[in-house]
């Protein structure tokens, strides 16, 4: 299947679209009108724009959906998840903070048939840096002359610290690198973390959509790789491609099925 560039954003190269969805938006700020116009231009309908300012009228609409995408708050987000599951409606969820509630969350979705599909970030781009970074921290883990430590830094309107997907990439390197045991949130910018604690360093700058840098540092050199996004454009794509994967599904699903599904199926057509 040949990609579909979307020209006139990021000329990103998204798969050809299988079957158009109706999608419902649960949270309609900055990120859920960026979606919506990713949606529209990969000819998505939009049945519900659902925010606190909409009321009962839109949420009533939820089940004229194909799927869901949500994109709200960390105190918000598992209700939310609950009436798309009432609803019978797959969801697509991009809220981070919230994942005390994760296993909870999954064996209701496993008990009732239901599907969600969540990731600490839906950026085709961060996906692949999340690649590189296991594969640098397996190449770096024999080596404890290295301290690692991860910096992320988000928009002031972000409400959890740190990012999700600060503790993604803290997770793959406490995977991989044998004498790393947790990762803590530094309080300032002068504490440091060494020994078995990955420091991560969370800064909030406004309309700063979103930066991780991972670095390994010795007395001699630092090793370090980053990604930083221009525009909400390439989240919001992700999110999209999320849905149209989604629908019709039934199960727990992260955005590493959509990429593996995706290019395993582009390579084979």
């Amino acid at each position: 299947m040949a990609p579909s560039c979307q020209i006139g954003t990021e000329a990103l190269c998204l798969p050809l679209i299988i079957t158009k969805v109706k999608i419902a938006l649960i949270g309609y700020g900055k990120m859920g009108q960026a979606i919506e116009n990713a949606a529209l231009s990969r000819d998505h309908e939009i049945v519900a724009r659902i925010s606190q300012e909409a009321g009962k009228a839109e949420w009533g609409k939820l089940g004229q959906a194909d799927v869901a995408i949500e994109f709200t708050a960390p105190h918000a987000a598992v209700d939310n998840i609950r009436r798309c599951f009432k609803a019978n409606v797959p969801v697509v969820v991009g809220t981070t903070g919230w994942y005390d509630d994760y296993e909870d969350i999954c064996e209701e979705a496993e008990k009732n048939k239901q599907s969600i599909l969540t990731a600490t970030n839906f950026s085709l781009g961060v996906n692949l840096f999340f690649e590189l970074n296991k594969r640098l921290a397996e190449l770096l883990g024999p080596y404890d002359s290295y301290d690692v430590s991860i910096e992320e830094i988000h928009h002031t309107k972000k409400l959890d610290a740190p990012s999700g997907t600060a503790i993604s990439l803290a997770a793959q390197v406490i995977e991989r690198v044998p004498w790393k045991k947790t990762w803590k949130l530094l309080e300032d910018s002068e504490e440091e973390f060494s020994g078995t604690t990955l420091g991560i360093e969370a800064k909030r700058i406004d309309n700063v959509p979103g930066t991780h840098t991972v670095r390994y540092d010795s007395a001699i050199d630092t090793i370090e790789i980053k990604h930083t996004a221009h525009t909400r454009a390439g989240f919001a794509f992700g999110a999209v491609l999320a849905a149209e994967w989604l629908s019709g599904k039934s199960g727990v699903f992260t955005m590493e099925n959509v990429i593996k599904n995706t290019l395993t199926l582009d390579a084979n057509t």
